[in-house]
């Protein structure tokens, strides 16, 4: 069952964000152990099959998006490489890119994902954006690579990366424009693994839009199911048609018996009426995969950014612990941090969600 995320629910938030939503205040971006010289933004943790963070050899070993900082940073997303980000000590470092060069690939550059290790293998769920033949382009994918990790916990001998589905189905518009601008592409991308415990069925859900749709705002929460065939694409669990343009980072949590679809937005996303509400995380709950899918909070707003901060952090992502990541967008003096942003921990309790007091761990 697709639900709606309605402008009923967005205008339950009202003129401020209730005070249980809001991101503690960011001080200043602090780069770790990370190269000086690069920008890092959309992250997440290499995760078991029931969304815990897993370890390998030992080691914390997260992903994120990463390019050379050319001093404006909207062009990092036309050099976007996934790095391995090692937090140790409290600290993160950049242990180089995930993947090597994969040789002739049709795509030219690789957005955020997800990434399972089961029984021994490690596989990277990840957005193929743009084109190699014609380099600059907005042109989305969701593909997989996976390999075997080797006695020392190190991937060897990747597989060659392919598509997860061919097409875009006849639920979500095609995101395969080569001309745009971010906020108002369509959208394809954000590969997030999930396995229902229920059943033990495979999902991935991925940030889409709605085809069929005559509004300019038409994101969805889209969904594929591995059949005995492969992965397939199935409607989206739910769509906020005439209220949002994206709902980013879309990934499903299993908590409590409950199950948790979160994705990110900003205020410039909203339909006109509704930029009242702010950037933050959202989010939805069901009984099942079945929906029907319910706003957390009555109002589907989990997380905001501060006053006076409206844009300091960005893409958020939980996982099983509810631990959430980040990473800082805009600085309090103005510019770009593009660094991790510090974790945050969420408390649910059904259809209700805030920040909890206990730290991230």
């Amino acid at each position: 069952m697709t639900s709606a995320w309605t402008a009923e629910h967005v205008e339950r938030i009202g003129p401020a964000a209730p005070a249980a939503a809001l991101i503690p205040a960011v001080g200043a971006a602090g780069r770790s152990a990370l190269d000086a010289g690069r920008l890092y933004w959309d992250m997440w943790p290499v995760q078991d099959a029931a969304g815990a963070r897993a370890l390998i050899g030992g080691r914390e070993l997260w992903m994120a998006l990463t390019a050379p900082d050319r001093g404006d940073p909207a062009l990092r997303h036309f050099e976007a490489k996934i790095h391995w980000i090692e937090r140790a000590q409290g600290a993160w470092h950049d242990r180089g890119p995930v993947l090597p060069d994969m040789g002739d690939v049709p795509y030219e550059r690789e957005w955020a994902g997800s990434a399972l290790l089961d029984d021994g293998v490690l596989t990277l769920f990840f957005t193929a954006a743009g084109s190699a033949a014609r380099p600059g382009g907005y042109r989305q994918e969701l593909w997989a690579v996976s390999a075997r990790l080797g006695p020392e916990g190190r991937p060897q001998d990747w597989s060659a990366p392919a598509p997860l589905v061919r097409g875009y189905g006849p639920q979500y518009m095609a995101a395969d424009a080569h001309e745009g601008e971010p906020g108002r592409i369509k959208a394809f991308r954000d590969p997030a693994y999930f396995r229902d415990p229920a059943d033990g069925r495979e999902y991935i859900a991925f940030t889409a839009s709605l085809a069929g749709s005559h509004s300019a705002y038409n994101g969805a929460f889209g969904l594929a199911r591995k059949e005995a065939t492969g992965w397939e694409l199935i409607p989206p669990c739910l769509h906020a048609e005439s209220v949002n343009n994206e709902l980013e980072r879309a990934h499903l949590v299993f908590h409590q018996g409950n199950y948790y679809a979160f994705w990110s937005t900003q205020t410039a996303t909203f339909a006109e009426g509704l930029r009242h509400a702010p950037g933050g995380l959202y989010g939805m709950v069901a009984d099942s995969m079945a929906g029907p899918w319910r706003p957390l909070n009555g109002s589907g707003l989990v997380l905001a950014n501060p006053p006076g901060r409206a844009q300091q952090t960005y893409s958020w992502y939980v996982d099983a612990s509810l631990t959430v990541c980040s990473f800082v967008d805009v600085l309090p003096g103005g510019g770009f941090g593009g660094v991790p942003a510090p974790l945050l921990r969420l408390a649910l309790d059904g259809e209700r969600a805030a920040l909890a007091l206990e730290s991230a761990v």
